[in-house]
């Protein structure tokens, strides 16, 4: 049974898949339906809160005296998510207890640190899933005019093993993983989905209470960081922001940050020298144009500046200022146009700052801010 729904990704057209959450509500609801009328449920249909409705088959019944358990098969559609293909369970029971009584079982995490969607030590059943089990369940309840209580227990059997594959643990989520969803519906290779994930993970930190932190766009950076001694010495947490800056940088503030350090390769970042808070190439790439506008305003000669724009990479442009004694004065006036942004950008109750590298050519500079901010970092 497949959820026949697509996105247009320029040239690619990809299909939609629901998330772990949809996954509940589906399993949770036919499971309603099995303990209440003692019949098997082949296929269940929910609404979810993006207005698509999802279908699915019901696998794994167990129907019992005093209890109903079956599951729904997770289908990521054209994303490429660890948990496509898993089995999400749902297992309802009556009780004397008035109302839905939501928590997780084997392979669904248990958070352990604040700042999370739940509190610490409740099941990492993020507040929409919950709020689709309920409505999908209730709603059984009233048609069979059952004014008991029910407790639900959602499982996926593989998830502690999935968890290890993602960033659960650094978030604080232990022993499996999360179920999610705001819409109920994932959509394929969503920076969405990305940008929630450094929510979360700011989220947390600033819960624990920190109040500086170095943003990087990934591998590259944390290695230079760890090679760096003043930077390795830092007391403060690095994350991980891929291309998003600027939406990095906006979660930092309203999460509360007061000092920022970012750190990343010049391939990358001397695009904020133009105001470009998202550093992937298919938004924005102008890393040859802004070398070459710097290097016109250092008094560089057009046939310098011809060359500059006519580089294939940032390190072959940075031989080319080398050659022409320009590279000193290029990153000086690239460092202050890219100050003058990070700081339009988050207000002037931050103290932010940049440092750029190469893994060819190694340190770079870094804004006036940075030495004070990597300073207090220490």
């Amino acid at each position: 049974m497949s959820f026949e729904h697509y996105l247009q990704r320029g040239t690619q057209k990809l299909r939609m898949g629901f998330t772990t959450g949809s996954c509940a509500a589906l399993a949770a609801k036919a499971a309603a339906q099995m303990l209440f009328t003692g019949e098997r449920v082949e296929a269940v249909r929910i609404m979810t809160p993006k207005g698509l409705p999802v279908e699915a088959q019901v696998l794994d019944i167990e129907l019992a005296a005093d209890y109903v358990r079956c599951a729904v098969q997770k289908d990521a559609g054209d994303d490429p998510d660890v948990t496509d293909g898993v089995l999400v369970y749902a297992e309802l029971r009556k009780t004397d207890r008035p109302g839905v009584h939501i928590d997780g079982g084997n392979g669904v995490g248990r958070v352990s640190r604040p700042g999370l969607d739940q509190p610490i030590g409740a099941a990492a059943i993020n507040r929409v899933p919950r709020q689709m089990i309920s409505k999908e369940v209730q709603a059984i309840c009233e048609r069979h005019d059952y004014k008991g209580g029910l407790e639900v227990t959602i499982s996926i059997p593989q998830g502690a093993r999935l968890a290890r594959r993602t960033f659960n643990a650094r978030l604080g989520i232990e022993g499996g993983i999360s179920v999610l969803g705001t819409s109920g519906i994932v959509e394929p290779r969503s920076a969405q989905a990305l940008i929630d994930c450094i929510g979360v993970e700011l989220r947390v930190l600033a819960a624990e209470g920190y109040r500086g932190v170095m943003f990087t766009p990934g591998n590259y950076g944390r290695a230079f960081i760890a090679a760096h001694p003043s930077l390795a010495q830092a007391t403060v947490p690095t994350v991980n922001c891929s291309n998003f800056i600027g939406d990095s940088l906006d979660l930092a503030v309203a999460c509360g940050f007061k000092q920022i350090l970012l750190v990343g390769h010049i391939g990358k970042f001397v695009k904020l020298a133009g105001g470009i808070m998202n550093t992937h190439s298919s938004v924005a790439d102008c890393r040859m144009e802004l070398l070459a506008v710097h290097a016109a305003l250092a008094g560089a000669e057009r046939n310098t500046v011809a060359e500059l724009m006519d580089a294939i990479s940032t390190d072959g442009s940075i031989e080319i200022l080398d050659e022409h004694g320009l590279r000193k004065t290029v990153f000086h006036s690239l460092l202050q146009r890219i100050q003058a942004h990070l700081e339009n950008r988050v207000g002037d109750a931050i103290e932010i700052g940049a440092l750029l590298f190469s893994n060819l050519h190694g340190f770079l500079g870094q804004t006036e801010t940075a030495a004070d901010l990597i300073a207090s970092f220490r």
